[in-house]
């Protein structure tokens, strides 16, 4: 793809991410997305059974943060040993350890409190939005972008993509299951890991860019 093509479509994801966090924002601030918190909640928990809930509570376990610690020491590892990635290091560690903050930053600034309708598990601070779902979302889609060109067949990359999308979306509904979250704080988590990480994947590739340039204009 195109370099250029990729900046263009780099920012409008970025944009799309933050006008839909800021549209979920105000109607959180506003109490206008009650009725559909309340609804996907409703449906989400009406399937309760105690192997979906086993299962729930593993996939809330696997989007935790010792979990989260344990995978990413484990792909660092295998992206400087395996791999002999140096940027690509660097651009995984700094996108998980600003998602971390970014999540901080924006808990404290809604202070909106978690649902207390029907909890199978119990949680503690605040619930917008989910660090469940921007842990989720930034770690596999980390992933994929790393492990993507490393990955020759079609149908290798389909899995990839397969995999990322059901633990990223699992995670988010286990914690709607599980009564912790509202659906409106996993939507937004989504969407507040996406315009971190456009914005962290821009200035990678951005730089790797001019890098390339810069050796390419020597070799002249």
């Amino acid at each position: 793809m195109n370099f250029k093509l990729q900046l263009v479509l780099a920012f409008m994801i970025s944009v799309i991410c933050i006008v839909g966090f800021s549209l979920i924002s105000l109607l959180i601030s506003d109490h206008k997305i009650i009725s559909f918190d309340q609804t996907v909640i409703a449906n989400i928990q009406g399937m309760e059974s105690p192997r979906l809930t086993s299962l729930m509570k593993l996939l809330t376990f696997i989007g935790s943060t010792p979990f989260v610690i344990i995978l990413s020491i484990g792909l660092i590892f295998f992206l400087y040993k395996v791999l002999h990635h140096r940027l690509e290091l660097i651009l995984f560690i700094g996108a998980i350890i600003g998602t971390g903050a970014l999540n901080d930053i924006l808990k404290h600034v809604f202070h909106r409190t978690r649902p207390h309708l029907h909890r199978l598990i119990e949680a503690t601070g605040y619930s917008f939005p989910s660090g469940h779902a921007m842990s989720a979302f930034s770690v596999y889609v980390m992933i994929t972008f790393l492990l993507w060109r490393h990955i020759p067949s079609k149908w290798g990359r389909s899995l990839l993509i397969i995999f990322s999308t059901f633990m990223i979306l699992g995670i988010g509904i286990s914690r709607i299951y599980l009564g912790v979250h509202y659906p409106s704080d996993i939507i937004g988590g989504y969407l507040a890991s996406g315009f971190w990480l456009t914005v962290a994947i821009w200035f990678f590739q951005y730089y790797k860019e001019k890098s390339y340039n810069k050796r390419y204009n020597r070799g002249k």
